[in-house]
């Protein structure tokens, strides 16, 4: 058995592991990376594989550093099944729509500029376009149920409840040579609309990611009061509050919570805009997936009621509509993507919102620092949107404990049924990684992180046939220095 680590080992993008299992492999997602442009440059190289001997492909969950290169994988030769839950097919169609309309539209702005500098022939195509998508998708199959066991050949998969977003799953695999479990990305345990993750069984090996492994969130009750305290010292301010946010997940958490507040008095009704497509299609999905949901919003779903429509939502489809908002005269709270505010509408509002005094924006995501929401949450006194220079003079609020992504606290939770399994990190910042094996060490685990090669992350991991699967011997190529 072998496991090779193509994606998110020594960062927090591009998720994407292949598994070799009686000479057969699979692919555990197939992320996009994201952030620099040294590690969207990993986007075109070579998948490092034979793509048409791919046994099947699986899927942990919709966001797009976890299937964002399927339509690429599709259109370089692959003709096999996509395993998925259920919500995952529907939400991961929509996000591959939406980024490949995305890079359509930046390819378009690119060629203009390049043309005019005579550099048109220098401008790289998109990843992947619409049609590849719609390739892809038919190539999904949405049999994994969570408990439910799904044999390939050698290899058994049980998807169990990740608790992350909509259809998140970590995956138990059981081989002849021992049971490996996947995590995927795992949810927040007080995450304001996820059931908590379900624990998981004994294993002889876990790959485990890392996100949030060197701190804990801010408690769900404290991270409400502070979210009601920034409205309501916002509303009087009498402007837009603008609050950028992803669209699956944190868009339909602020919603119900925005719901939940202004029904009972706890913030003055004001007029809320979902000005992000995306987010409005996705939150269909959680109507009709609303069983994975904690039991308030169930309930609310059960009576026959909208958990995530505010008395006075609009929601916004067209760009002119977007663009008409920044006529509204009077306090009103504006939910738009993207959550890192590196693209999308909320780029639009920040170009006409945030220079001014009476604005506030509220952060509710993850911040990368050199994002522009990175430099704003750092103080900056312009960022540089859209081709502008912008004074921020709104009122910043950085909001921390909605992350749907599970803090070290609840990593430790999860990994406590497992037994004495070797644990492999994933999905984290190198620094992260390091101090959370130093933290397992403390307590007896035996964790390694996925050591780096070049451009592409690669380990190599034999498990011999016939030696106990926990007893993992890395092979000799692939170990690394932490350079």
């Amino acid at each position: 058995m072998q496991l090779q680590s193509l994606g998110a080992a020594g960062t927090v993008t591009g998720s994407a592991h292949l598994l070799t299992v009686g000479g057969k492999q699979y692919l555990i997602d197939c992320g996009l990376f994201q952030g620099d442009a040294a590690l969207e440059a990993r986007n075109t190289e070579p998948f490092p594989f034979e793509v048409a001997a791919l046994r099947a492909v699986l899927l942990t969950h919709a966001h797009l550093d976890h299937v964002g290169r399927l339509p690429l994988l599709v259109k370089r030769g692959y003709r096999g099944s996509i395993y998925c839950t259920p919500p995952t097919l529907k939400l991961a169609e929509t996000v591959l729509l939406d980024s490949a309309r995305l890079q359509l539209e930046g390819y378009k702005q690119d060629l203009q500029k390049a043309r005019r500098m005579g550099q048109e022939h220098e401008v790289p195509q998109p990843l992947y376009d619409e049609e590849d998508v719609y390739r892809t998708v038919a190539l999904m199959r949405p049999l994994l149920e969570f408990g439910q066991t799904l044999t390939l050949e050698k290899l058994n998969i049980r998807p169990e409840r990740a608790g992350h977003i909509l259809g998140s799953a970590y995956l138990v695999t059981d081989t002849p040579e021992g049971r490996v479990i996947f995590s995927g990305d795992l949810g927040n345990r007080e995450s304001g609309l996820q059931q908590d993750f379900t624990p998981p069984p004994e294993a002889d090996a876990v790959v485990i990611e890392t996100t949030y492994a060197n701190r804990t969130h801010r408690p769900l009750p404290e991270t409400l009061q502070e979210f009601a305290n920034a409205l309501r010292e916002s509303i009087p301010l009498g402007g837009k509050i603008l609050i950028p946010s992803f669209a699956i997940e944190r868009a339909q958490t602020i919603l119900y919570v925005l719901k939940q507040m202004m029904d009972s008095g706890e913030v003055p009704r004001v007029p809320v805009f979902l000005d992000s497509p995306m987010a409005a299609r996705a939150t269909h999905e959680y109507f009709e997936y609303g069983d994975e949901l904690i039991s308030e919003v169930r309930q609310i779903l059960h009576d026959g009621e909208d958990p995530f429509w505010p008395s006075t939502l609009h929601v916004v489809t067209s760009s002119q509509e977007s663009q008409r908002i920044n006529r509204y005269t009077g306090a009103a709270i504006i939910l738009a993507g993207n959550g890192m505010m590196s693209g999308g509408r909320i780029q639009h509002h920040l170009k006409h919102q945030l220079w001014k005094p009476s604005t506030s924006l509220v952060v509710v995501s993850y911040q990368s620092p050199s994002s522009i929401g990175g430099q704003i949450v750092s103080g900056a006194s312009h960022v540089h949107v859209l081709g502008e220079d912008i004074a921020v003079r709104a009122h910043i609020h950085t909001i921390g404990g909605f992350s749907a992504h599970a803090d070290q606290d609840d990593l430790l939770s999860w990994l406590s049924t497992t037994g004495q399994a070797h644990i492999w990190t994933v999905h984290g910042e190198v620094a992260v990684m390091n101090s959370f094996i130093d933290l397992l060490a403390t307590q007896g685990r035996t964790a390694e992180r996925m050591p780096v090669r070049g451009a592409v992350d690669l380990l190599t991991t034999h498990f011999p046939q016939g030696r106990p699967f926990g007893e993992v011997q890395m092979a000799q190529h692939a170990r690394m220095s932490d350079e």
